[in-house]
């Protein structure tokens, strides 16, 4: 019998990385919330710790999606498109 082997999932990407600015559920406080990736858990925690050093916020990886306090867009989107993603605003 062959043990099972234990991947990570890796979210549904169309080849771009979508970047959203959120309030809702969070008490009014902003978030950018950057989805469709396609990297796995391990990969997701190192990008998210050097978007939140780059931004100086804080933030978090939940349910395969970054999470960066603040609006900081722009400056996320140059980071991502420097490392070689496509990014694509999503909403206002």
């Amino acid at each position: 019998m062959k043990p099972k082997q234990q991947t990570q999932p890796f979210s549904s990407s169309d080849g771009f990385a979508h970047v959203r600015r959120e309030t809702k559920g969070r008490k009014g406080k902003g978030v950018v919330t950057i989805s469709g990736l396609g990297l796995d858990t391990k990969a997701l925690k190192e990008l998210a710790k050097k978007l939140k050093k780059i931004c100086g916020t804080g933030g978090t990886v939940v349910n395969e999606v970054i999470e960066i306090q603040g609006d900081k867009r722009e400056v996320i989107k140059g980071v991502l498109e420097k490392d070689g993603f496509k990014v694509k605003f999503i909403g206002g």
